[in-house]
């Protein structure tokens, strides 16, 4: 149980006609919504080039606390959470933020980039003690962020949820999207992060299966 309540209604601009705990949302077949943010940071990755030292981009990811309920240990984004009733998407992602990274406010805003949406649907096993049901449809659409951090500046764990922070390559994490990878990410930031190597521009479209996958990150309902 979460205590916050999620919004029903046909469509993500709509107005709900019920709020329901967040809990329950796979339960009643309904539409979540989210927010992930891609922090990206520039640093010097020591290396001199024409006299110059070249920046490398990297991305700070998570690891989820061991005593998180759901995938605990996993890797994660460095932000991502619901979208509650009554809160705009941006306040949110300024709200996550400071209770996850502790990104100050201003910072957040200052720097933080909307960048479209994923959307899916998953079967779940049902983890509860009812017999009469094996699992549920989970229908999920997140918004995308991303959020390019001062080189100077470093996350903080703030309320728990999280164990530390630390940068990742684009290529180690183009190694983590391996469905084979041995450290695992928490299952919803696959298309997130895969939508960001393709707007990027880190994944060639000349790959086969380029616009499967493309097709395949907006295959949820999109309201």
């Amino acid at each position: 149980w979460r205590d916050e309540l999620y919004p029903v209604a046909e469509g993500f601009h709509d107005e709900p006609m019920l709020l329901v705990e967040r809990a329950a949302t796979p339960l009643l077949g309904t539409q979540d919504y989210g927010v992930h943010v891609n922090g990206l940071v520039r640093g010097d990755d020591g290396k001199k080039k024409k006299k110059k030292k070249t920046e490398e981009l990297r991305m700070w990811m998570a690891r989820r606390s061991r005593s998180k309920s759901k995938y605990p240990g996993m890797l994660d984004h460095i932000v991502a959470g619901g979208q509650p009733a009554g809160m705009s998407l941006l306040d949110n992602v300024v709200k996550e933020c400071e209770e996850e990274a502790g990104v100050p406010p201003e910072l957040t805003r200052e720097v933080v980039r909307a960048a479209g949406a994923v959307s899916y649907e998953s079967y779940q096993p049902y983890e509860g003690d009812d017999e009469v049901i094996d699992g549920v449809i989970s229908r999920s659409l997140l918004f995308c962020y991303d959020m390019e951090l001062p080189s100077d500046f470093t996350p903080v764990v703030v309320d728990g949820e999280v164990d530390h922070f630390f940068q990742a390559t684009i290529d180690e994490v183009k190694a983590m999207m391996d469905p084979e990878f041995d450290d695992p990410i928490k299952p919803n930031c696959y298309p997130v992060i895969i939508d960001y190597l393709l707007r990027a521009g880190h994944i060639s479209p000349d790959s086969t299966g380029y616009l499967d996958v493309l097709r395949t990150l907006r295959s949820g309902y999109c309201g």
